[in-house]
């Protein structure tokens, strides 16, 4: 059974809590009363798939470049300056 524990104590008792996770135990933290976060042990997160096909597409025409009808715009010219 899950542990629930505020924010405000997650923070000042965070080794503990980790500790809690370190041996099998799910804490969720709340921030005034409601859930907005879970500390789940590392082997029972959920494993990331590679994404849905609109990030599949969003990644190649990142890689591929957009034609502007000029230069040519990619990746790497977002971080160029």
């Amino acid at each position: 059974m899950p542990c629930t524990v505020s924010a405000a104590d997650a923070n000042r008792q965070f080794s503990a809590i980790l500790g809690q996770a370190t041996q099998g135990q799910t804490v969720i933290i709340t921030k005034r009363g409601q859930p907005v976060a879970q500390l789940v042990p590392y082997d029972q997160a959920p494993k990331k798939t590679g994404g849905g096909t609109a990030w599949t597409r969003l990644f190649q025409t990142l890689e591929d470049g957009v034609d502007l009808g000029g230069e040519r715009f990619d990746r790497d010219a977002l971080y160029d300056r």
